[in-house]
């Protein structure tokens, strides 16, 4: 039973959730496109080598930054985090746990695939890419945290707490 000043929050929880992943899913197949089209291969045993060979490194930077963005938000990172407050409170319990489990650690996967097997950890090492990423992974940590501490509702604190949690995993990769 669900109460009917709680259906229109459902709602908007739904649509921030399917805005957010529509448009970070398009931006992801935008940055595949731009891959295929520069490289002629989307094998992840390849990529890397195709990208060390291919002379146009522009548009290797925007692709990885466009399937950054896709897979940053499935996995909650700042500021591509709006659905998860948003989602966690109004869905159920198990749905709750996938999300927090399984979606974001997804997204966190992909990211780590494509900074090691597309742009390459050395290239990363010690560069202003790789101290902006620690920034901003550390700004969400903390922002997480504080989310999360203050909040009463309980799945919305666990929705606080996985973003501060995804976080802290980006930083040890960033790392």
């Amino acid at each position: 039973w669900v109460a009917h000043d709680e259906t229109p929050g459902a709602m908007r929880a739904a649509e921030t959730y399917l805005a957010v992943a529509i448009i970070g899913g398009m931006v992801m197949l935008m940055g595949l496109f731009l891959l295929w089209h520069e490289l002629g291969t989307l094998t992840i045993s390849e990529l890397y080598a195709a990208a060390a060979a291919c002379p146009n490194k522009g548009v290797i930077w925007a692709a990885s930054i466009c399937i950054l963005f896709g897979f940053g938000a499935k996995a909650g990172m700042f500021p591509l985090h709006i659905w998860l407050p948003k989602a966690h409170p109004v869905a159920p319990a198990p749905a709750s746990a996938v999300l927090s489990g399984v979606i974001t650690k997804a997204g966190v996967l992909a990211v780590l695939r494509v900074i090691y097997y597309l742009v390459g950890a050395d290239v990363l090492r010690g560069t202003w890419v790789q101290k902006g990423f620690m920034t901003l992974t550390l700004i969400t940590v903390f922002m997480g945290s504080m989310l999360a501490y203050r909040e009463t509702l309980l799945k919305k604190r666990l929705a606080y707490s996985t973003v501060s949690q995804v976080s802290y995993v980006l930083f040890g990769l960033a790392c």
